[in-house]
């Protein structure tokens, strides 16, 4: 099992859901949050005075998977998420060592 957690434009979650379904995907978590990477953020004017915004609105998607489902799964995201323009995101994959349902005890991939 890998976990797949993706951070994207926040206009870009609907095309990104809906590619995610097209792939089979069953659950994913989302999360609102705020960050920068090479952008650095940006200066905004209001009201007459400049201001920085350090930290820019993102998306977090968070998918728990199995192996064979991964490489299609980023692909979709990549193809979804970008823009081709700075800040499109990141993906980051990483090894889960286990899964359980809470309802029913299951385990590994069946909990999925």
């Amino acid at each position: 099992m890998k976990k797949i957690e993706a951070i994207i434009k926040p206009f870009k979650l609907d095309e990104v859901k809906e590619a995610l379904q097209e792939v089979g995907l069953q659950g994913i978590t989302i999360t609102e949050i705020k960050g920068f990477g090479r952008q650095k953020g940006h200066t905004e004017l209001y009201r007459g005075a400049e201001y920085v915004v350090d930290f820019l609105p993102k998306i977090k998607i968070e998918i728990v998977l199995e192996d064979q489902l991964v490489e299609r799964t980023v692909e979709a995201i990549i193809q979804a998420a970008h823009t081709g323009r700075i800040g499109d995101g990141k993906i980051f994959i990483s090894p889960i060592e286990d899964a359980i349902r809470i309802r029913t005890g299951e385990r590994g991939n069946s909990a999925l």
